[in-house]
């Protein structure tokens, strides 16, 4: 069971609520950027190309609490960077749960074992750790040798501490799909809560621009990576709505929703995508009211949004179709399994 039940009904209770109240753009996830900097230096991230001055600043955990409390979603991503660097991020973790946010703290798993003594199991709290397939296409990713038996380690860890952990990996051109479903197999052994998987970001600021994909790419490699779970021959456990597969693999054709996946940093927040450079707003009313929306997504003509698949800008569309009647029963597979 990758998404717990309470979880699924707080989410299903807020898009209701929102349909209610006549709200036509509202958050879903907020991914919020207590800072930039990194121990690594992944060549697909463009947040560690930052000047230095910016990557030398954190948010303090008043400014993040006020921009949760401003936004109102109801599931709290913290990327970076790396979070784990933040020198009060456990405080910035127990005042989310105390405001009952799902909590997402995104890792690649160096400082998390050492780290797991700052912060308490809850259900709503999940480390999301990081890692782009088996030892060597892992640490090629990320640019050093030794990191994913340190990740694996640090996941085996805090399932022992009573943490819920997931995975995350980010799929390029050239990858092999069926090293991909070994990796899968091999995550399965680890006892986690769930994977999830997207295609590679098309960072503007990433120094390697020559293994993001393209569409039609990503609905093929998609399709041979999820054959077996698709058919049925594997059940892996995915930490996603099942609406956002079938989107991966061409089953369906989703619009991006920009709005329901904002980000917040010490710059403030972003207009309107953070895979784009385009500027920041003060305040998250400014980002909703005065960023033209019509300007965004594959059907805007907008050449950056041709290609891109990416979770943040289509599983909120996935989450709102799983609310149709018809869709009901098939994204409740996400919680009580596929059988």
């Amino acid at each position: 069971m990758a998404v717990n039940l309470q979880q699924a009904i707080d989410i299903g209770k807020y898009l209701v609520t929102q349909r209610l109240l006549g709200r036509k753009r509202f958050p879903l996830v907020l991914m919020l950027e207590p800072l930039f900097r990194c121990n690594l230096a992944c060549t697909g991230c463009g947040k560690i190309q930052h000047p230095k001055e910016i990557l030398k600043q954190n948010l303090t955990p008043e400014q993040c609490f006020a921009a949760v409390e401003e936004c109102g979603a109801p599931v709290v991503s913290i990327p970076g960077g790396e979070p784990l660097l933040h020198p009060q991020i456990d405080e910035i973790v127990r005042g989310l749960v105390e405001r009952k946010k799902y909590i997402y703290l995104c890792t690649n798993g160096l400082l998390l074992e050492k780290s797991l003594d700052k912060f308490q199991p809850s259900p709503y709290l999940t480390f999301s750790v990081h890692l782009d397939g088996m030892r060597e296409l892992h640490d090629r990713c990320v640019d050093r040798k030794g990191v994913f038996d340190i990740a694996v380690q640090a996941i085996r860890a805090a399932k022992a501490k009573g943490f819920r952990v997931t995975t995350n990996t980010t799929i390029f051109e050239g990858t092999d799909p069926k090293d991909m479903q070994e990796f899968f197999d091999f995550l399965e052994t680890l006892n986690t809560d769930g994977m999830m998987i997207s295609p590679g970001y098309s960072y503007e600021w990433a120094p390697d621009q020559d293994h993001f994909l393209q569409r039609e790419q990503t609905r093929a490699l998609f399709r041979e990576i999820l054959a077996p779970y698709k058919n049925g021959a594997k059940n892996w456990n995915f930490n996603h709505n099942p609406l956002f597969l079938d989107f991966l693999v061409g089953e369906k054709d989703y619009e991006c929703t920009p709005w329901g996946s904002p980000s917040y940093s010490v710059l403030g927040w972003q207009k309107p995508c953070y895979l784009l450079n385009e500027g920041y707003y003060s305040t998250f009313q400014e980002l909703l009211a005065q960023t033209d929306w019509s300007q965004y997504g594959q059907k805007s003509g907008n050449p950056k949004c041709a290609d891109c698949m990416v979770h943040c800008g289509y599983e909120p569309t996935a989450a709102m179709d799983a609310m149709q009647p018809q869709n009901m029963a098939r994204a409740l597979t996400s919680v009580f399994g596929r059988n």
